[in-house]
């Protein structure tokens, strides 16, 4: 069985993996770009309004990290470097729970802006990949902002 798929997703897919070097792939059944998350990638989703912030902090740190927006659900996920193998400890998973910010694990999948969808304003890009994977910043220094700027608005509270 042959499956056509649109020729501008298959553009974008192929502008991810040779000019930002990303292992992306198609899904040909929800047509869409997938992302998997392990050996090469991490990925971290939480509210808008905290990716916001961390964001900042990241940048007064002279780190970049691609997020792609989603605005409808007013959320951002980061794209990082792969996660440690030990994973995260109950203490931090707990925190990140709390302030409704998500880890992908290993083998999960993270969707890639289409150019459908960045037309549609479905899902679009904050900050664009770099030119290389080895440019990524390590998912420990994300959830590390995530964690001290999101206890700073719990005790505000």
């Amino acid at each position: 069985m042959t499956i056509l798929l649109d020729s501008t997703l298959e553009v974008r897919c192929v502008q991810y993996r040779r000019e930002f070097h990303m292992r992306a792939s198609i899904d040909p059944t929800s047509r869409r770009i997938l992302l998997r998350i392990g050996t090469h990638y991490g990925a971290i989703t939480m509210p808008s309004d905290l990716g916001e912030r961390v964001r900042q902090q990241l940048i007064r740190a002279r780190i970049t990290a691609p997020i792609v927006e989603h605005p409808r659900a007013e959320r951002w996920t980061f794209i990082t470097g792969p996660a440690r193998p030990d994973g995260i400890d109950a203490a931090a998973s707990a925190e990140l729970f709390r302030l409704y910010a998500t880890v992908a694990c290993t083998g999960c999948q993270v969707v890639l802006p289409s150019a459908e969808d960045e037309r549609t304003g479905y899902r679009t890009w904050i900050e664009p990949p770099p030119e290389s994977a080895a440019a990524l910043p390590p998912l420990d220094a994300v959830i590390e902002a995530t964690r001290e700027l999101g206890t700073r608005k719990l005790r505000a509270r």
